[in-house]
């Protein structure tokens, strides 16, 4: 892209990642020739990528213009939107901005590659005003599947720009608060030009759900079994984390980690006032010696990813978990697209060893109750959202061709209005 045709108060959004894809998120904001970065994540190699864990976006464009970044803001602390920082980093020497619990979460990435002296991050809190100029950069508090995530007001003279990272509508969140939706709409009163929305569950009708009822469904589900119970799930989802162990609770087990990540993660959270009043976990090496019918284990894997404990459980290679005829393994997460293959595997090893399996698929809502939830916006959600917000200019991310058409349509806004107001480029 050439910066010389382009007046110096128009406000560009270049998305090098994330936009048409799900997943890889690096999204810049330009004006008065400076550049503001949202984001800087990954997305994981599928079976059309042999022998490739992780897929980088390409920064040139930026790296390019590294003298005008002010500055890298993170939504939250999810792999597709911090997983690149250890990676790229080096090529951006820009100033990052990041909660508590996503700064936690980053230090350990740095820490593993040498960087933690090199990068410095400043913490913010929701409505705390960064000034970044020309970019003045609103935090608004949103719910998510993960702790302190943030929907960006980006608030330049040309105008507001509201970026809403991943989010959902959750009234009983089991951790942290609910969606501030005061302060969308204060927002959307003054006047937001453009919305860079979360578009991955446009197709999904009706809302998301509330992480509340995952807990009370896991208390049922969790009841019905005998012997050993092993629950699968995101481990950046700090908050399920929460629900499974006051659902073992709730049915008189202790809760063991069995997973680098996840231990990971709750170190993140308890640093940050998370958890508690949740008891500290078993480590796996003391789980065996626990009663089969007082334990539930949390562990890594819930996407049949090879290395992960639950993984090597099924093909009973694990050094400390066995599990045996009469156990139960409960997926409380959702399949990604791409690793159907590999969750199948897990599954019919686990079926060998003659564990019952039980999927969100076999609990859904009305037939037991849910046993996990999404973190994006259905569609009355994102009616919701643009309710609060009312944009001039909807701009649909963090989905793909159906989604995109799916989300402007909730929104009533055509492709052609917003080439009146913002330019909008794909690098």
């Amino acid at each position: 892209m050439d910066d010389a045709r382009y007046r110096s108060d128009h406000l560009l959004f270049v998305p090098l990642g994330g936009s048409g894809e799900i997943g890889m998120n690096l999204n810049l904001f330009g004006y008065a020739g400076k550049w503001l970065m949202v984001d800087l994540g990954v997305t994981f190699g599928g079976e059309e990528h042999a022998g490739v864990d992780i897929i980088m976006p390409d920064p040139s464009f930026i790296v390019e213009r590294r003298k005008d970044l002010v500055a890298l803001v993170l939504t939250h602390a999810h792999e597709d939107h911090l997983g690149a920082v250890p990676y790229l980093w080096p090529r951006l020497e820009c100033p990052i901005y990041a909660t508590g619990f996503a700064a936690s979460v980053l230090r350990r990435k740095l820490d593993d590659v040498g960087l933690t002296r090199r990068v410095t991050i400043h913490e913010y809190e929701p409505g705390q005003r960064l000034r970044l100029p020309p970019f003045e950069v609103e935090p608004i508090y949103i719910t998510h599947s993960i702790p302190e995530p943030m929907a960006l007001a980006i608030r330049t003279p040309a105008g507001t720009v509201l970026h809403t990272g991943d989010w959902k509508f959750d009234s009983h969140p089991v951790l942290g608060p609910a969606s501030d939706e005061d302060r969308l709409r204060a927002v959307g009163g003054e006047g937001v030009l453009a919305l860079v929305g979360d578009s991955t569950n446009a197709l999904v009708p009706g809302e998301s759900g509330s992480e509340e009822d995952v807990y009370r469904n896991l208390v049922t589900a969790i009841g019905e079994c005998e012997q050993r119970v092993a629950v699968a799930c995101f481990a950046s989802n700090v908050g399920r984390l929460q629900s499974i162990a006051r659902a073992a609770a709730k049915n008189d087990r202790h809760v063991g980690l069995v997973g680098r990540s996840l231990w990971r993660m709750t170190e993140c959270a308890r640093e940050n006032g998370y958890l508690r009043d949740t008891p500290p976990f078993v480590d796996e090496t003391e789980a065996g010696y626990i009663p089969r019918e007082k334990l539930v284990i949390i562990c890594t894997g819930s996407q049949g990813e090879p290395r992960a404990a639950l993984s090597r459980i099924a093909a009973d290679q694990h050094p400390h978990i066995v599990l045996e005829a009469g156990d139960t393994v409960i997926f409380s997460s959702r399949t990604i697209p791409g690793n159907e293959r590999a969750i199948l595997n897990v599954q019919n090893g686990l079926a060998k060893l003659g564990v019952r399996i039980v999927t969100a698929e076999d609990r859904p809502a009305g037939k037991g109750g849910p046993i996990h939830v999404s973190g994006h916006p259905a569609r009355d959600e994102l009616a919701r959202m643009y309710q609060n917000v009312r944009p001039r200019i909807a701009i649909p991310v963090h989905g793909e061709a159906r989604q995109y058409g799916d989300w402007n349509r909730i929104g009533h806004i055509s492709p052609e209005a917003a080439r009146n107001h913002v330019q909008h480029y794909s690098a």
